[in-house]
């Protein structure tokens, strides 16, 4: 798994462990090449470098957790992809 993930549009995710943080902070979990929220709904799927959100995967659930108290970062986003999807609801 890369230190970085980035959105479908490019917007950079720090891979911390299990955890994707944003410039914002904590936003999801992953699990076996998911992205989950801290309800268990599904985030997005991870596609090489990127995370997106794809409808045929959106029936994936996974447990509720309690989000970590993580700071956030201050890395460059990247161009956006042509990869099949849309940009995870994050």
């Amino acid at each position: 798994m890369p230190d970085m993930l980035y959105t479908k549009q490019g917007r950079a995710l720090r891979v911390d462990g299990d955890d994707l943080v944003s410039h914002a902070g904590h936003v999801a979990r992953l699990r076996g090449g998911f992205a989950f929220g801290p309800d268990g709904r599904y985030v997005g799927t991870v596609v090489g470098d990127r995370l997106i959100y794809r409808t045929t995967d959106s029936a994936h659930i996974a447990s509720p957790y309690v989000r970590r108290a993580t700071a956030g970062h201050a890395y460059a986003d990247r161009v956006a992809t042509a990869a099949w999807g849309d940009e995870p609801p994050i």
